[in-house]
């Protein structure tokens, strides 16, 4: 049976933009402050660990994570961390939520071919300022028919997502980095689900590839996004 595809989800963070190269920048900052205390792997174990608890109050982004640095650090220290400490990994969050987008390898041209044909929708994870801003300051924006910053990526929310955006997830994609937050609940909502690797990808988005599921493909980049669309269409 052809599928004729009405809409195009893109994840943002690391599939359109860089994001998760920043973050690795600034935990090795925190490890250099902290290096009197502990070593750098009992570090990002401990941090990994104040964010997989922190998440569901947080939620996801720099502000999330500039808060379990601080969680991190009072532990590691005793209680005991200096105040310029502090002050430090306040100010790498900071320069972390100023730092200009760079966009992916073939991000704009895979947009710009895919939104003359379809309905392009942006679903992405994340503080609802700092995701306002990067797209702001991408030069996409314009090109997205609907823009959905959500707290979690569930079936139910790619459901509602490409219900309101289109005839619902059967004539839907979803491409992006993370196997755990972009394709897994996209599938099982209904909808195609694409996995372009990044090559650096958070642990907590680790997830096993769905092998063998008629909706899931990878592509090595999104030079390979349109071709695909039309071998799905086809």
């Amino acid at each position: 049976m052809v599928i004729k595809l009405q809409t195009i989800g893109f994840d943002a963070d690391d599939t359109l933009w860089q994001n998760e190269t920043f973050f690795r920048i600034t935990q090795d900052r925190f490890a250099d402050l902290l290096a009197d205390y502990t070593d750098r792997d009992n570090l990002m174990t401990r941090l990994l660990q104040a964010e997989t608890r922190n998440v569901g109050h947080y939620g996801f982004g720099i502000k999330g994570f500039m808060l379990s640095m601080i969680e991190t650090a009072i532990e590691v220290t005793d209680s005991r961390v200096p105040a310029p400490v502090i002050s430090e990994i306040l100010s790498a969050g900071q320069e972390m939520l100023r730092h200009p987008v760079h966009l992916l390898p073939h991000a704009r041209e895979a947009v710009e071919a895919l939104a003359a044909t379809h309905r392009i929708v942006l679903i992405t994870k994340g503080d609802l300022l700092d995701q306002e801003r990067k797209l702001a300051q991408s030069g996409l924006g314009e090109l997205f028919h609907g823009v959905e910053i959500v707290s979690h990526k569930t079936p139910a929310i790619y459901a509602a997502a490409f219900a309101r955006h289109g005839d619902g997830a059967g004539r839907a994609l979803m491409v992006g980095n993370s196997m755990k937050s972009d394709v897994l609940p996209a599938i099982e909502a209904g909808a195609f689900g694409v996995y372009v690797p990044h090559g650096l990808t958070w642990e907590l988005e680790h997830a096993d590839a769905p092998i063998g599921h008629p909706r899931f493909h990878e592509i090595a980049d999104l030079s390979a996004l349109p071709a695909l669309v039309a071998e799905i269409e086809a």
